[in-house]
């Protein structure tokens, strides 16, 4: 018998290094992360009424609430913007965030099925995960450019946006999009040994967004515990969104710069754990 040269287009073995993260691997593989961007966009609306237009109605009500209860009830202060619009720049900018980190945190326990049963790198779903909120948070980003333009243009605007600062949106939106993915695969690789974060992960996000400027102003925080509080990663982006969109004085490029080498830290801590657990988490699951 004539043996024949078999020329293997792809080539499964097990990784060795944790440092190891085949980008081109990745890329390699992006019809399959557009198609699960496309599935998991119709199955998030499927068998609504409404459909899509849910992606408008939820920040609407959301920064309702927050305008008539923090705005109105509480008198927070907001620096002087339209509370509408002050809550509804840092609604838009959090919910892209929570919906990435909730998401992608359910990594392996949502789909250790699919996992045991056909091979693709594993990392292409939590980056459908973000790219899929990535479009609704265009959908709100839009509505709120619209509401921005109507108080722009009403008598006795006190909105100045930034132009230098509205350069950053793409930056401080990649930004988001790797901080929700790293939070999120450090949770989903933990969760495979202890299913108790997952009952954590909703209410510690709640926390974590009273614990940033969404709700209300930066400028309540004592000047004393101001840097700390910035330390929180979101606490610059929201802030950088205020700044850009509204003309807020509030950002600061050592503070935001902080955030960003946080933002790295976090993902190369989220890719070590993800590729520890990727290796054996079938069995634990």
């Amino acid at each position: 018998m004539k043996k024949t040269n078999e020329q293997w287009t792809t080539v499964i073995k097990p990784r060795y290094s944790l440092w190891e993260v085949n980008v081109r691997e990745w890329w390699q593989y992006r019809d399959l992360i557009w198609l699960l961007v496309k599935r998991n966009f119709v199955v998030l609306y499927k068998q609504t009424i409404l459909g899509p237009a849910w992606a408008i109605i939820q920040p609407l009500l959301t920064t309702l609430i927050f305008t008539v209860v923090f705005g109105n009830i509480a008198n927070l202060p907001t620096d002087d913007m339209p509370p509408f619009l002050f809550y509804m720049c840092g609604n838009v900018a959090w919910t892209y965030f929570q919906s990435c980190l909730t998401g992608t945190s359910q990594t392996f326990i949502g789909n250790a099925k699919v996992f045991e049963k056909v091979y693709f790198p594993r990392m292409v779903m939590p980056i459908s995960t973000v790219l899929t909120n990535m479009i609704t948070f265009f959908i709100q980003f839009a509505l709120f450019l619209v509401l921005m333009v109507y108080f722009l243009l009403a008598p006795g605007s006190v909105i100045h946006p930034n132009p230098g600062l509205i350069l950053l949106t793409i930056p401080a939106l990649v930004q988001m999009a790797v901080l929700g993915l790293g939070f999120g695969i450090i949770i989903s690789a933990l969760t495979t040994k202890y299913r108790d974060l997952q009952m954590l992960v909703s209410f510690g996000v709640q926390l974590w967004m009273y614990a940033t400027p969404v709700a209300y102003a930066s400028s309540m925080i004592p000047e004393q515990y101001y840097f700390v509080y910035m330390l929180n990663p979101m606490s610059p982006i929201i802030e950088l969104f205020r700044s850009a969109y509204l003309g807020v004085n509030s950002f600061d490029p050592v503070t935001y710069f902080i955030s960003v080498m946080t933002t790295l830290v976090v993902l190369v801590v989220g890719i070590l754990l993800f590729n520890k657990i990727e290796k054996n988490f079938i069995d634990t699951v």
